[in-house]
């Protein structure tokens, strides 16, 4: 069967090659369309392109074989399209978007944390203070909450981050 004048394995592997571009390109560039797919799962670029890809694949692949007419293996390409892109979105997409963590840190973040001195903080002056979290070590720069000094090595409460430095107070486990 031909369509426009190509076979119909032509048009299927024209589609899956620049389906498959689309994907390397939506790979790229996807977080400009990041939220299209958010009301409704169908209109995921990601399900569409795997639909697209998946459709024109299976369909080259019966029209080579030619174990049915043209019309039945656009239907079965659909089918099997349609089976594959529910499955991506559900064993794929799904479950990475539940799992999206960042391990970025707000500096908002760091107050009431503790961390360690590991420059000495002056009187009126600058030391660094090494904070350990999730996504590994953090130093940033401190100053003492009311000015004071403290010592290498000296385990340090967070209270407030302004303009990228950390005032930061003594700390001092007490038990009861």
């Amino acid at each position: 069967m031909t369509l426009f004048g190509y076979s119909l394995e032509q048009i299927y592997l024209v589609v899956l090659i620049f389906a498959g571009l689309a994907t390397i390109l939506f790979m790229f560039f996807g977080d400009a369309v990041e939220g299209i797919g958010d009301g409704l799962p169908i209109l995921n670029p990601s399900v569409i392109l795997s639909f697209i890809t998946m459709m024109s694949a299976a369909g080259f692949i019966l029209e080579k074989l030619a174990l049915f007419s043209s019309a039945l293996n656009i239907v079965a390409a659909s089918i099997i399209g349609v089976i594959l892109s529910v499955l991506f979105y559900l064993f794929i997409l799904v479950p990475l978007k539940s799992a999206d963590v960042s391990l970025a840190y707000t500096e908002e973040s760091l107050g009431g944390q503790l961390g360690r001195v590991i420059v000495p903080i002056p009187t009126d002056g600058f030391g660094e203070v090494v904070i350990e979290t999730a996504s590994g070590m953090i130093s940033k720069r401190a100053v003492g909450f009311d000015n004071e000094e403290i010592d290498y090595d000296t385990t340090v409460l967070i209270v407030e981050v302004k303009e990228g430095t950390l005032l930061v107070r003594a700390y001092e486990k007490k038990f009861i």
